[in-house]
């Protein structure tokens, strides 16, 4: 791990270098930036102390342990940031990993701690690595250096593997020609394919511009259920920034939890963070209200930033029919339009999306476990894996709501 230094708080970092960074790298991605990661660590839901879901009870270690990877410069700044997390599980992952513990336990070895590399609780690809270079060769040397360090830090710390989870689109010809060039380990770190549905604006300029574009029954099928809602007299209501309350999240938090209640767990994250998020981002979030006869009935929050929406969470305080689509997806497509945003990624599973005009779209990670016998046999379920979401992928796309 030549070069690089390990950093075990965000608070460690200055923010203005952080974000220098992430200006650079990353845009205004959200998901890692300082303060949405900073809230996280502060509210407990990462690092030492109380648990994500928020249990007064006992504290204990939330499983999510800070491994910042960070080079500087010859004048003490931040130059690479490897966003890490040493894992004793693999909850909040959203790339299942499950069976590969399972088959390290059949053969009395420890799968845990590994190192997540990643934006946690958050399967939305972006940006995975933080830097200040400004060619491609540049950025290709920044790469190859974060991997050898990556690598070399696990093999250090006694770790069973990396896995670097949904990466930018723009970043996968790069990560594939750089690992399958890997000369530091006898089988090179191995890609996973994945699918989630996305929305794509086509420079529509209001919702039923949008719908033109769909078959005639399933365009009737859409309005026939935004308007049972409004035969109800339910009301939907759009919050950012300031206009966003400390009580509409506290209301939102309840829905929250709701939502993980009715099977029988608990989120990830607490309150405190979502009330950190609204004081630090809410210029980047959207909150999504219901109500009826002055009523709130449900929510949903997403955040967003120049180019993406992104749909993270809802929850309902009684189930209404069409009430999650509306909300969660027929509100989120409303404000990519009134606001010119490109895409919208509502986020994991949803096959219900396919109807409402979401596009499947592939997923990418990678994955390098030490035990070179387990990477071989990640290698072939990979291989296999990756056929059988292509032809599911092809399979969605001839479901898609639009004119032929």
């Amino acid at each position: 791990m030549k070069d690089f230094h390990l950093i075990t708080s965000i608070s460690a970092i200055p923010e203005t270098q952080w974000q220098k960074l992430q200006r650079n790298s990353a845009g205004d991605y959200p998901f890692l930036g300082y303060r949405f990661l900073a809230a996280l660590e502060h509210s407990g839901c990462i690092g030492s102390g109380s648990s994500g879901n928020n249990n007064e009870d006992h504290e204990h270690d939330s499983g999510w342990q800070v491994q910042y990877l960070v080079r500087f410069d010859t004048q003490g700044e931040a130059e690479i940031i490897i966003p890490c997390y040493r894992k004793t599980h693999s909850y909040g992952e959203y790339v299942f990993d499950w069976s590969w513990a399972e088959a390290y336990q059949r053969y009395a070895l420890e799968y845990y701690p590994k190192l997540l590399w990643a934006a946690p609780f958050t399967p939305a690809s972006g940006p995975r690595l933080l830097h200040n270079a400004t060619s491609d060769i540049q950025v290709q040397k920044a790469w190859q250096d974060a991997l050898q360090a990556v690598q070399a830090f696990c093999s250090a710390q006694q770790l069973s593997g990396w896995h670097l989870n949904f990466i930018a689109p723009g970043d996968k010809v790069l990560l594939d020609t750089l690992c399958k060039s890997a000369t530091t380990q006898a089988m090179p770190p191995v890609r996973r394919r994945g699918c989630q549905f996305h929305w794509f604006n086509q420079g529509y300029i209001s919702f039923d511009h949008y719908l033109q574009s769909f078959a005639s029954r399933k365009r009737k099928n859409v309005r026939k259920e935004r308007q049972r809602l409004q035969d109800m007299s339910i009301n939907i209501v759009q919050k950012t920034a300031d206009n966003i309350s400390a009580a509409d999240i506290h209301f939102f938090y309840q829905c929250y939890q709701l939502t993980y209640w009715r099977r029988r767990s608990q989120g990830y994250l607490n309150e405190t963070f979502f009330q950190l998020c609204r004081q630090h981002l809410s210029r980047q979030m959207l909150l999504v209200q219901a109500e009826k006869d002055g009523q709130l009935l449900a929510s949903a929050l997403y955040f967003f930033d120049d180019t993406t929406l992104y749909g993270r969470y809802w929850g309902c305080q009684q189930d209404i029919d069409g009430l999650h689509f509306e909300a969660c997806y027929y509100q989120g497509i409303e404000f990519c339009i009134k606001n010119n945003l490109q895409r919208f990624d509502p986020g994991t599973q949803g096959e219900h999306k396919i109807s409402r005009g979401f596009t499947p779209v592939s997923t990418f990670s990678y994955h390098q476990l030490m035990q070179p016998e387990f990477q071989q046999a990640v290698a072939h379920f990979a291989q296999e894996e990756e056929a059988q979401v292509i032809i599911y992928e092809q399979q969605a796309r001839s479901l898609l709501p639009f004119k032929r």
